[in-house]
């Protein structure tokens, strides 16, 4: 057996976050996906940590569920299948998470470090909310901006909680991260100092995927983690984490990511895949400026001396370029034992670009419903199912489309500064194609 967990989410009381960010819609959304285990994100906001107090309940050791009474009902046209094959149903569960934005002044400059924060009870949360309350405005974001040094934060929580997990977010990105171009470190050992022997797992972000981070030896042996940072339902688990095994709790899981590749075949829940987007669709892959529609390889920048040809300013370094600058091995290189991935697309952007149309489109809301329905949830679609099965009661444009993904036979203009980047599945001569010989059907 096996369940998938994403970490990193954020809750309606985060900027730029949808509404139906709130514990009954991502309940509802996690059986749809076919997501098992999930953060809560945002336990330091007031506001949200009532909430999770009030609806939810205790479940394995360290994890929680939604209340029966706040579970929505799938109706609408969702008829979801049995979870588990035997006629009932599995609960989502949830761990307790956070992220944490540290801001602050190291070696001269200025640092950006967002920091992801594990703990398995109430209590844990409550000490640490405490804490950070002296130091900056809880109630400000889901999200909190703290002056505080990373290496602080994470002794504060580790002297609350020792069973606490500290986890750096997307560790690439440019403007916000532990290894970012414009406002991390070079190492971890630079910023963590001595605490840096606490921090034995990494967030890759989405515009790099495990065999970038592969590169640089001096992250061998901690485990990296995908997660979707989701600010919307229905984008949870667009990255997220596979383990052997059933959910067993809170302390399992730390065990699994604290002994990642060395973890013996007797270890519960082992890490055994991350699923991931294809990195080039990341909002930071490439270097470039958003505004001036310039949008570079790491090559080009060279070549333009870091220099904007259109506006003149420095351009922002994405995570390509970043790994390229920090990396001790060359392209493909690896340490002995890694955890494997496997690189997805969403099954409504697969849809859409099947269709020709845009991803929030009726005509692919209806479409997606009806998979679902159809088949069970959406990781069962992408990565379980047999083609032959698929092409039983699906659309042919969809079922090469899914096929194509699991291939890796996608084309990709890069994301860059902000902007995602364009995934292709199919070019219109394809698409027309199609639609003729579904006209003949």
């Amino acid at each position: 057996m096996s369940f998938i967990a994403d970490f990193h989410i954020h809750s309606k009381y985060s900027r730029a976050t949808s509404k139906e960010m709130d514990l009954e819609n991502l309940d509802k959304w996690a059986r749809i996906k076919g997501v098992n285990l999930l953060g809560t994100g945002d336990f330091t906001h007031p506001a949200w940590l009532k909430e999770l107090k009030g609806k939810l309940e205790p479940a394995e050791p360290g994890f929680f569920k939604l209340k029966k009474v706040n579970k929505i009902k799938l109706n609408n046209g969702w008829h979801l299948p049995a979870a588990n094959g035997d006629g009932e149903s599995s609960d989502l569960r949830f761990i307790l998470s956070s992220e944490i934005s540290c801001i602050y002044k190291k070696n001269n400059k200025t640092r950006k470090v967002h920091m992801m924060v594990f703990v398995p009870s109430f209590s844990a949360v409550e000490k640490i909310n405490a804490h950070l309350g002296w130091i900056g405005n809880l109630k400000a974001d889901g999200r909190p901006i703290l002056g505080l040094d990373a290496k602080e934060l994470t002794k504060i929580v580790f002297n609350v909680s020792p069973e606490a997990m500290v986890v750096p977010a997307h560790i690439w990105t440019p403007h916000f991260s532990v290894l970012g171009s414009e406002s991390g470190f070079n190492s971890l050992k630079e910023c963590f100092d001595e605490y840096t022997r606490y921090i034995f797992a990494l967030e890759t972000g989405l515009s790099s995927d495990p065999a970038m981070n592969w590169r640089l030896s001096q992250i061998d042996g901690l485990s990296l983690i995908s997660n979707s940072d989701s600010h919307s339902p229905s984008r949870i688990g667009r990255e997220a984490n596979i383990f052997e095994g059933r959910i067993e709790g809170y302390r399992q899981i730390s065990e699994a990511l604290r002994l990642g590749v060395k973890a013996p075949s007797s270890v519960h829940n082992r890490l055994i895949k991350t699923i991931e987007f294809f990195p080039e669709e990341g909002k930071y892959h490439y270097d470039g400026h958003r505004n001036c529609k310039i949008a570079w390889s790491p090559q080009e920048t060279k070549k333009h001396k870091g220099v904007c040809s259109v506006c003149g300013k420095r351009v922002v370094i994405g995570v390509m370029n970043r790994v390229e600058a920090l990396a001790d091995r060359p392209v493909g290189g690896q340490p002995a034992k890694v955890v494997p991935f496997v690189n997805l697309i969403p099954l409504e952007q697969i849809i859409a670009d099947s269709f020709g149309v845009g991803v929030a489109s009726k005509r692919v809301e209806a479409e997606y419903q009806e998979m679902i329905n159809r088949f069970g949830q959406e990781f069962k679609i992408l990565m379980g199912m047999p083609r032959e099965e698929l092409a039983k009661s699906s659309k042919p444009e969809i079922v090469e489309a899914i096929i194509r993904v699991r291939e890796g036979k996608v084309k990709i203009e890069p994301g860059y500064d902000g902007e995602y980047g364009k995934v292709q599945i199919y070019d219109d001569g394809e698409r027309a194609g199609f639609s003729k010989q579904n006209a003949l059907f």
